[in-house]
């Protein structure tokens, strides 16, 4: 038979770890949830793994941890920066006072459903116009805006042929990072920069090549908005291959 607790008053508060046990309790009823996210952070410790899952458009993460007992059954190619799918459950530990959640199971998101997320999200932007704000490129530009990762074989190859096919051009390069959760913050900066230099005739975003999630970066709906409210003319050069970012 359980005792009523009084609720916590001024003169009759509750001990830390009373309060701290109901919240435990609170959280345990929610159960098991399968959740979405980017894998922020993934390191191994003693067999476990413990990492971050970060929200794919919203600024929100959870910390997880995934005892050895469960790292044997997942993929081994699991890494920060792939987008998945976990089974977690949380836990709040007394002692510490912290919130993390337990993973029971992870994997990637299928294929089938980020393409289709994506064509969700195109056919949004398309009927919004963002895709028929194109711009003509300048035929001969004095000075080129390019976005890139720093020391990339991408800046190389671009400040090399642009070169060679018009030895005139000057550059304005700003590096940001290319992949990972601090690439869409760092690319819509650059562009924002090199639109407001009046002097940029037009801009280029490159980066090589990577497998399909790490070029979604370039499919982040916040960075194609910002993309589509440049004035002056974007170049895309993402990926060796026949993407559509």
């Amino acid at each position: 038979m359980s005792i009523e607790v009084p609720p916590p008053t001024a003169d009759a508060p509750w001990g830390v770890a009373l309060f701290a046990g109901k919240i435990r309790g609170w959280i345990e009823r929610l159960g098991m949830a399968w959740v979405e996210g980017e894998i922020a952070q993934w390191g191994r410790s003693g067999g476990n793994v413990y990492g971050k899952l970060k929200d794919v458009d919203e600024d929100a993460t959870i910390s997880f941890t995934i005892w050895s007992s469960v790292t044997s059954k997942l993929p081994d190619d699991l890494k920060q920066g792939d987008r998945v799918v976990a089974l977690v459950k949380p836990n709040y530990w007394i002692k510490g006072g912290t919130l993390s959640m337990q993973v029971f199971d992870m994997k990637h998101v299928g294929l089938g459903d980020l393409l289709e997320k994506l064509e969700r999200l195109r056919q949004k932007l398309s009927a919004e116009g963002l895709f028929s704000r194109r711009r003509p490129l300048p035929f001969l530009p004095g000075c080129i805006g390019l976005v890139t990762g720093k020391d990339s074989d991408a800046e190389k190859d671009v400040l090399r042929n642009a070169q060679l096919r018009w030895p005139a051009v000057t550059f304005r390069v700003v590096h940001a990072a290319v992949q990972g959760d601090r690439a869409v913050g760092e690319v819509i900066s650059a562009l924002r920069i090199l639109d407001a230099d009046p002097e940029v005739d037009v801009i280029i975003v490159a980066r090589g090549g990577g497998d399909f999630q790490n070029l979604l970066v370039f499919s982040d709906e916040a960075l194609l908005r910002a993309a589509a409210a440049l004035s002056t003319p974007l170049v895309s050069a993402i990926g060796h291959e026949a993407d559509r970012p």
